[in-house]
């Protein structure tokens, strides 16, 4: 490309692309994949209450900094290879954070396991019936086993961040696709001549589409930060998957309880 930032680009691409193989081959994690996948895609009819409730604000926000003479000057002037490493290092901010966010959901499961946690967990499962006499058995206490720890754990999580960043990856295409039809409205060919600093002229398309990028990678890894931390998004992008989540850990405490009997 005659680029030189196109190098730490691919390097990173490719080093990402190795660590996906490594995840779906050696750790065996594509069953879990699949799974999360599928569970993201058949609840897409949520994309847009989630829309409603996380785009507003964002989208106020954003539309002031996509109208800014100084966003178009950077985005004109960024090389492909540049905007890559920029949207890399927003997603790599946003993987760090569910890294160290996502494992407190699985220990606030975990810790909220009893006998009451066990029963409506395991409500219309095979460990029905097993789960009601462990809690009965005044000998046995199935709640020691409730703690997930090791690869079990890791699962969990991977199971998390898989419905989580699809989520995200969905809204920030939505952002993506907004700023895509609002700019082409907007922003004209006498405008953009107008924020040029340059005796060249700012390619409009081009610089309309990374602009789009841009924003739209900064609008992922704020919707990231806010559905973890923010209880209002939390409800909304973890309600149904929780459910999930508790009722794996509850079965997985009956299930070693009862091997341990």
């Amino acid at each position: 490309t005659g680029e030189f930032s196109a190098a730490p680009a691919t390097l990173i691409a490719l080093g990402l692309l190795a660590v996906v193989w490594y995840a779906l081959t050696a750790l065996h994690a594509r069953q879990i994949l699949t799974w999360g996948l599928a569970r993201t895609f058949g609840s897409l009819r949520q994309l847009l209450p989630m829309t409603t409730r996380a785009l507003p604000l964002l989208l106020l926000a954003i539309t002031f900094l996509f109208i800014s003479t100084e966003m178009w000057q950077v985005a004109s002037s960024l090389t492909v290879g540049t905007l890559w490493l920029v949207v890399v290092l927003f997603a790599g901010l946003a993987l760090g954070f569910l890294l160290v966010r996502l494992p407190e959901e699985v220990d606030r499961a975990d810790d909220a396991v009893d006998d009451a946690f066990l029963l409506r967990t395991c409500k219309g499962t095979p460990l029905e019936e097993a789960s009601r006499s462990l809690v009965e058995d005044p000998e046995a206490d199935p709640t020691a086993y409730a703690e997930v720890t090791g690869y079990e754990r890791s699962n969990l999580v991977l199971v998390l961040m898989v419905v989580q960043v699809v989520q995200v990856l969905l809204l920030s295409l939505s952002v993506f696709a907004f700023l895509m039809v609002f700019g082409s409205l907007i922003i004209t060919p006498p405008v953009l001549g107008a924020w040029s600093t340059s005796d060249d002229p700012i390619n409009r398309s081009q610089a309309l589409v990374q602009v789009a990028i841009f924003l739209s990678a900064f609008s992922g890894l704020y919707l990231t930060v806010s559905t973890v931390t923010d209880e209002t998004y939390r409800a909304q992008f973890f309600g149904s998957v929780t459910r999930e989540l508790e009722r794996a850990v509850g079965m997985r405490a009956v299930y070693l309880a009862l091997r341990a009997r």
